[in-house]
C-alpha cells in the first residue's frame, strides 16, 4: 500500500514538472525564456522586443521575425521547452536555412567544381 502511495505520489511530481517546463513566446518574460536550454539574455531581448510590436502568431512567424531561428535552432528549442500560443514545434513547421549561392563559394572550389 505505501508503495503504491509513493509510487503515486512520484508520478505526480513528475507529470507537475513537465506542465512546468514550457515556456511560451507570448507569454514569458526575459527570466523565463533564458531559462530555456539555448537561448541567452541576447536571444530573449530580440523576442521582447519583437513581440512588443505584436504577438507571434505561430511557429513560422517567429521564425520570419527572429534573426537566425531556422530549421534545426527552433527544432532544439521546442524540444527544451520553448512554445508558440501553447503549442511546440512539429518537424513540418521547421523553415530550412539559406543555401549557399554559388558566388558565396571560393574560387577554389568553382575551378574544381568545372
Amino acid at each position: 500500500m505505501i508503495k503504491k502511495l509513493v509510487f503515486a505520489v512520484a508520478a505526480l511530481l513528475a507529470s507537475t514538472g513537465i506542465a512546468f517546463a514550457q515556456v511560451d513566446v507570448n507569454k514569458a518574460d526575459a527570466a523565463a525564456l533564458d531559462g530555456v536550454k539555448g537561448v541567452g539574455p541576447s536571444m530573449s531581448k530580440m523576442i521582447l522586443e519583437e513581440r512588443a510590436k505584436s504577438e507571434f502568431k505561430d511557429w513560422g512567424d517567429f521564425q520570419d521575425r527572429i534573426k537566425g531561428m531556422k530549421g534545426k535552432k527552433a527544432m532544439k528549442l521546442s524540444e527544451a521547452g520553448l512554445v508558440v500560443n501553447g503549442k511546440p514545434m512539429d518537424a513540418s513547421m521547421a523553415k530550412p536555412a539559406k543555401e549557399k549561392t554559388a558566388a558565396k563559394t571560393k574560387p577554389a572550389e568553382q575551378k574544381a567544381a568545372m
